[in-house]
């Protein structure tokens, strides 16, 4: 799981987006921003916690937050998950894992007793000044908001 903890200056990234925009941490200098890591597109409970967001956007930006989502997924792949659930905010297309490994939420997962190297579910919340407020390693899919906003 990641060592980053709150305090921390959060990690200096560029990366695509699935338009092929590049786009990097200082794109968010003076904002505040939630970076939310997800295994893979398209899945149950990625998705769940992916519409979460969509669905409470408004909210979060009138709280003056920033919404980015990072996973190792293809642009194409990325492309159609954005799409398919009319998300707001851009989805990173990390396939060379830079951002993923630079926020350390790469590593090793237990599931259904097999065990394997993947993306942990993390999301980060990062302030104006590029220092991270809270890190949710817990995260609940459909109450993401709820847990982004608790003090």
């Amino acid at each position: 799981m990641t060592k980053l903890k709150a305090g921390d200056k959060a990690p200096n990234f560029s990366a695509k987006d699935e338009q092929g925009n590049t786009i990097s941490l200082s794109d968010y200098k003076g904002k505040k921003l939630v970076v939310f890591f997800y295994p893979k597109a398209n899945t149950p409970t990625c998705t769940t916690e992916a519409c979460n967001l969509r669905d409470h956007y408004k909210e979060l930006k009138e709280q003056g937050y920033e919404i980015l989502g990072v996973s190792a997924d293809s642009q194409k792949r990325q492309s159609n998950f954005k799409e398919k659930y009319d998300f707001p905010y851009p989805l990173l297309a990390d396939e060379d894992k830079e951002v993923i490994k630079a926020f350390d939420v790469w590593g090793e997962k237990k599931f259904m007793g097999r065990t394997f190297d993947g993306i942990h579910r993390v999301t980060f919340v990062i302030d104006e000044n590029g220092i991270i407020e809270k890190v949710i390693d817990k995260v609940k899919a459909k109450i993401h908001t709820e847990q982004i906003l608790a003090e």
